[in-house]
């Protein structure tokens, strides 16, 4: 399956010479992007830090990959070089910095990884401006209807049906590629435990200095159970018997590991709103046991996909929020555009259910130029959601497949 960032990815190395940071959760598909892009290229060599003999290589130094690449050599085209795991290397920033610093004009280089680039980021200033990042996504409506990658507009005027048997398996098995293709009970059983063994057992020691792995997976479950709900890190710290700060320390672990992210509250013109609790989803939503949790989990998903691949291939600066006011008023979702409202989405199990009033009154508020009530059960209708200005009952499949 031709993944929706390939084409973008394989454009930049044609383009540009800055390295990519390719970052995405376990088993999301980022070696075989990296393979498929090697494979684009007449020259292209693939290096896991997890591979003794590659590993080897690498420590020998940028002069060393070079030879083996054949950096040295005249050639048409540049050469690609892909590093996975890279950044268990503790020098990983040096060999990359003398790596590009040497060999920019002859190669392109992607780097990738399942943490997050958050621990990129933690190397200063030595990499600035050599590199551009993108996360991997799991998989979405949007990107099993289409056969080419998204938009560069952002939302694609467009919808098109998603057949019932993947909008089944994208509920039941969620997105990751492996389980959703199987689309298999038995299978996706032993594919989540492993996975999460590996998560909360392998990537925890080996990535971070956190040693109550017991504690940690307690806290993974509170937030399974929580997920799309205010957070209280006092209620967690007591179930889990640390402190606060400890919590709010290991929920950044586990988001810089894609286990869950954060969707934190819009308050600007918003009268007594929210502004400091945020609410978590996981980036597995199948791990969701509440039906209208997994719902809300599938969109928000969608919509940080989305947030991410706009911001990642510079159409602008996006974000992800949700709306709460003191009153108790709320809407699940606002994404942003350049800092300034864009449009509304309240996720709802049925179309049977009424328009919700917050739509309406906190578009008013904040002056979002669309409101949306994502229904998850609703017919695909082939009409262009955002051709509406106020606030309207959308079907999920319509809406997600505008998306990415």
């Amino acid at each position: 399956m031709l993944r929706y960032i390939q084409q973008e990815m394989l454009q930049h190395c044609r383009s540009h010479r800055q390295m990519l940071f390719l970052s995405g959760p376990r088993q999301v598909g980022k070696t075989t992007v990296a393979k498929k892009l090697v494979e684009s290229f007449a020259n292209g060599v693939y290096l896991n830090w997890d591979d003794q003999s590659q590993r080897e290589l690498i420590l020998q130094g940028p002069r060393a990959v070079a030879a083996t690449s054949g950096l040295d050599h005249l050639r048409t085209e540049p050469a690609i070089l892909v590093f996975d795991e890279l950044h268990k290397y503790r020098q990983w920033r040096d060999f990359l910095k003398g790596l590009f610093d040497q060999y920019e004009d002859r190669s392109r280089t992607l780097v990738t990884g399942r943490a997050s680039l958050d621990t990129f980021r933690r190397g200063g200033d030595s990499l600035i401006g050599r590199y551009f990042p993108y996360t991997l996504h799991p998989l979405s409506v949007a990107e099993c209807v289409r056969k080419s990658g998204p938009t560069v507009e952002g939302i694609n005027p467009e919808p098109r049906p998603i057949d019932a048997a993947r909008w089944e398996a994208l509920w039941k098995f969620g997105g990751f590629p492996e389980p959703f293709l199987k689309a298999e009970q038995r299978f996706y059983n032993r594919w989540r435990k492993l996975r999460n063994e590996q998560l909360l057992r392998e990537d925890l020691r080996d990535l971070t200095r956190i040693q109550e792995l017991d504690q940690v997976e307690t806290l993974a479950g509170i937030l399974r159970a929580q997920v799309g709900q205010l957070t209280s890190y006092s209620s967690m710290a007591r179930q889990v018997r640390v402190s606060v700060d400890t919590i709010r320390r290991w929920i950044s672990t586990l988001e810089s590991l894609y286990f869950c992210f954060s969707v934190r509250p819009w308050h600007s013109n918003v009268a007594r709103g929210l502004r400091k609790e945020p609410k978590y989803y996981l980036w597995d939503w199948s791990q969701v046991g509440d039906p209208g949790a997994r719902t809300e989990n599938l969109v928000a998903s969608a919509l940080l996909k989305a947030v991410h691949w706009w911001n990642d291939s510079g159409q602008g600066e996006f974000g992800l929020h949700f709306i709460r006011d003191k009153q108790k008023r709320e809407v699940d979702f606002v994404v942003t555009r350049e800092q300034q409202p864009w449009f509304l989405a309240e996720v709802k199990s049925s179309g049977r259910a009424g328009l919700s009033p917050a739509l309406k009154y906190f578009q008013g508020q904040i002056r979002a130029r669309h409101a949306f009530q994502v229904a998850y059960d609703l017919e695909f209708v082939e009409r262009d959601c955002f051709e509406t200005s106020t606030p309207t009952v959308v079907p999920a499949k319509t809406f997600l497949s505008q998306l990415v």
